[in-house]
């Protein structure tokens, strides 16, 4: 099992309406990649989100993966997730981005796709009807992996044209293509992801083990795939939860158990309208559910899978229930409600050293070995090549002879 961070540009409160808070947290939230790999972890996922005051302030994150990767040797980027609707950005764009990244990361971005996770962001590109998004997704997913293979790409679909042969540029770098992935909001999407042969990015609102059944779904799926989008099998489930893993068991607790604690959530079930809401349903600006947290709260919670809190040997204990629910990746959003700055850096080191090494014994990437199997699905050319263009000369500084 893999384990991961999630940068979302949460920025609670006034800090929203503050440019220096706002500018603050961007970075800091970029820094826990840089710290995270030097410490065992593969993966940092960036959200992307238009427009969801104060819950996601992460509209663009694709100069931060190029900030991290640049100081970064290790550890995979991903985007959890880049929406697909054509209204809002034509798919050349984001097939020329995504192989962009590729590069810059040196072979390590992360594809995550998905239809976009609420109304209000969806109408802030003119898509009035979220039912919609799931035909563009499907329409979309299948022409990226066109783009990246052949050299004269076009299309007549649906939701969007390339009227003429264009060679998508750059191509993703070396072998293969970036790994794909898609967003299960919804259960049915275990099952899609599997027959498509992609990975299933996961969200978790309620005890681990009700996830048992979507997770076999995935993985009866993708045993056999329907029909394999890209030009490998991508069999990854990443399941993203919350993590408080200290030295200090009592003063994990304590963090866990401190006001406030909940307001992300209020935010999801707000913004958030095309999934289904959290077990407690609170909806923005009403306060978060506050129990009074007791210890056998806490540890009823913990014991659902709720989320992992104590120092590094109790949580090492409790990864295990995503082991058993059969979870390939778990991904911990970050910043976590109640911790400070060098907390975080804390659980990051603690959690890396400590924890990583008994569940992830290979150090290659579990996508490395699948992109590994990578075989094209496409000719270069669909269209015969026009007579007269041979070259017979070439700049002294070309890469490449034209022999």
């Amino acid at each position: 099992m893999e384990f991961g961070i999630f940068a979302n540009g949460y920025t609670p409160g006034p800090a929203a309406h503050d440019s220096e808070s706002e500018h603050f947290e961007l970075l800091r939230e970029a820094e826990f990649g840089v710290a995270a790999d030097k410490h065992n972890w593969k993966y940092l996922w960036f959200g992307e989100h238009h427009g969801l005051t104060e819950y996601s302030h992460m509209s663009a994150p694709s100069p931060l993966m190029g900030w991290v990767a640049a100081q970064t040797d290790y550890i995979h980027i991903g985007s959890a997730i880049t929406s697909l609707p054509t209204n809002k950005e034509h798919p050349v764009r984001i097939a020329e981005r995504a192989a962009m990244l590729d590069h810059v990361t040196n072979r390590r971005f992360e594809f995550g796709t998905g239809r976009g996770a609420g109304s209000h962001e969806l109408r802030a590109f003119n898509v009035m009807d979220p039912s919609v998004t799931k035909a563009q997704w499907d329409e979309v997913i299948r022409e990226i992996p066109r783009m990246w293979e052949q050299k004269d790409y076009d299309f007549d679909g649906e939701f969007f044209t390339v009227p003429t042969p264009h060679n998508i540029l750059p191509k993703p770098y070396g072998q293969g293509h970036p790994p794909l992935w898609v967003a299960c909001g919804n259960p049915p999407t275990f099952a899609k992801a599997g027959s498509l042969g992609i990975g299933a990015i996961a969200f978790n609102f309620e005890p681990i083990h009700n996830l048992k059944g979507r997770v076999e779904a995935y993985k009866e799926a993708i045993q056999d795939p329907v029909e394999q989008v890209g030009q490998f099998k991508n069999d990854n489930v990443m399941m993203t939860n919350s993590c408080i893993c200290l030295e200090n068991r009592e003063e994990a607790r304590a963090i866990a158990k401190s006001k406030g604690r909940g307001y992300l959530v209020t935010m999801v079930n707000l913004y958030h309208d095309t999934m289904p809401k959290s077990p407690d349903a609170i909806v923005w600006p009403n306060p978060p559910n506050d129990p009074g947290w007791t210890d056998e709260l806490l540890d009823w919670a913990i014991d659902g899978g709720y989320m992992l809190c104590g120092n590094p040997e109790e949580v090492c204990e409790q990864v295990a229930r995503y082991q058993e629910v059969g979870c390939d990746q778990v991904v911990f959003g970050l910043p976590v409600e109640g911790m400070s700055h060098e907390q975080h850096l804390e659980m990051i080191e603690l959690f890396g050293d400590h924890v990583i090494p008994e569940y992830d014994l290979d150090r290659t990437h579990s996508t490395d070995h699948y992109r590994a199997t990578a075989e094209r699905r496409f000719p270069d050319f669909q269209y015969p090549i026009p007579d007269g263009i041979d070259v017979e000369v070439l700049p002294t500084t070309a890469l490449l002879p034209l022999a």
